[in-house]
């Protein structure tokens, strides 16, 4: 994983996106839907405008009892996030999340939402590896 690069573990994922003046509920559903944690919010060119998790969910709607039909992503968003390009190594991605304090990071080239890593991705590379590494010590038995 130290020197894997976060364009090999987004390669053939589109990230989900939707427009700032989708409601919070449409992007709720389309979270369930493709079983995600989070949509990046996008204008007409996919350029960044910000990212919805499930967090801001219960933070930002729950929480202050907003009206999640009515609430427009523009609102409640997450504006401006940290980003890394897709060439940055998974360790990059790593050490961002622990020091922002978050569970997802957008990536962007050029200006270009093109993918999203989540702390998820890394404990299923990590499992994959340790599948990998018992089915080895398997075959020396």
């Amino acid at each position: 994983m130290r020197d894997r690069h976060l364009d090999d573990m987004v390669h053939h994922r589109d990230p989900v996106t939707m427009p700032p003046d989708a409601t919070v509920q449409e992007a709720c559903r389309k979270m369930r839907t493709h079983r995600i944690g989070c949509v990046l919010v996008t204008d007409a060119q996919d350029r960044l405008l910000g990212i919805f998790t499930g967090r801001d969910a219960v933070c930002r709607i729950g929480a202050e009892c907003h009206d999640p039909a009515r609430t427009r992503l523009s609102e409640v968003m997450t504006a401006h996030p940290q980003t890394l390009p897709p060439q940055a190594s998974a360790l990059d991605a790593l050490r961002l999340m622990q020091d922002g304090g978050f569970r997802h990071v957008p990536l962007v080239r050029d200006g270009v939402a093109v993918g999203v890593v989540s702390r998820g991705d890394f404990r299923a590379m990590e499992h994959a590896r340790l599948n990998e590494e018992n089915g080895y010590w398997e075959t020396l038995r």
